[in-house]
């Protein structure tokens, strides 16, 4: 009989086959959890070990790690992109440039979402913002609870674009709208993102999947099942899955550690190996 596993798991391009049962396996079934979206399922798996396989958030993991909660990353990514277009700010305010962000008022949902640590990695390294003199406005806590929060958080009821409108904010990080006035602070996206991928190399990593410590420990072959449907899950999406070599994604996930340690988000940047077990670095 198979074993059944708790599972949040978005839909994705390269989860569409494993989710809908197309790709099957005789020793493992998967019970999947319904958040929508899919990251208001990260909490209740690094609180409380809600799930056996899980969709994470890549900086969440890193955060988890550095409080040694009980979960292990797999060598599978799930969502990748550029993270040029999430950032916006206010044009009836006046013109905006990423060089002008020193000293502002700068809203995003929490200070530790991935997007938020790719963005304010990308504004501190190729653009010379100083993070430290910006007033961060936060909505949300950290899914780790253990993470001291020193953000300043917006008052009770408001709305992030919102207060983007209404002058309160003057940039946002982490969203896309197409709001009357609201323009991108990179005013050409995809020109910049060309321009950082060539200096780096690098396809920012989003989410991937981690599993129990307890599954990992006591029931590797369910692991390695676990990794080779979606493996195969992934294959059959072609272009729609993210498409990393083993060293793009080591790229990707050194410069992500790098930026969350300069951010304070965990105490050091661990290398890149340490941030499986010894299971799953055999499937690297």
């Amino acid at each position: 009989m198979a074993l059944r596993l708790r599972t949040l798991l978005g839909d994705h391009g390269c989860t569409a086959a494993l989710k809908s049962n197309a790709i099957k396996s005789d020793i493992v079934a998967f019970d999947f959890a319904d958040y929508s979206p899919t990251n208001k399922g990260f909490k209740p798996m690094v609180r409380e070990a809600a799930f056996d396989v899980s969709e994470m958030a890549i900086v969440t993991y890193l955060m988890a790690k550095s409080f040694d909660k009980p979960m292990v990353l797999l060598p599978c990514v799930v969502l990748a992109r550029f993270q040029h277009p999430y950032a916006l700010y206010n044009a009836k305010l006046g013109n905006l440039k990423p060089v002008d962000l020193n000293g502002k008022r700068v809203g995003i949902r929490s200070f530790t979402t991935t997007t938020g640590a790719w963005l304010r990695g990308i504004l501190a390294n190729d653009y010379g913002v100083d993070l430290n003199s910006i007033d961060w406005v936060t909505f949300e806590d950290a899914h780790v609870a253990e993470f001291e929060d020193r953000s300043k958080r917006a008052p009770a009821g408001k709305k992030i674009v919102q207060m983007l409108l209404d002058g309160e904010l003057d940039c946002v990080l982490g969203e896309k709208s197409d709001q009357a006035g609201l323009k991108p602070l990179f005013a050409n996206a995809e020109r910049e993102e060309k321009a950082w991928f060539a200096k780096h190399g690098v396809v920012p990593i989003n989410h991937m999947i981690v599993v129990s410590r307890e599954l990992a420990s006591t029931k590797p072959q369910i692991v390695r099942e676990v990794f080779r449907l979606l493996k195969e899950s992934a294959a059959t999406a072609g272009t729609a899955s993210p498409q990393f070599t083993l060293e793009e994604m080591r790229r990707s996930l050194q410069l992500i550690v790098h930026y969350s340690a300069q951010q304070g988000l965990i105490p050091l940047a661990y290398p890149v190996n340490e941030l499986f077990d010894d299971l799953t670095l055999t499937l690297l």
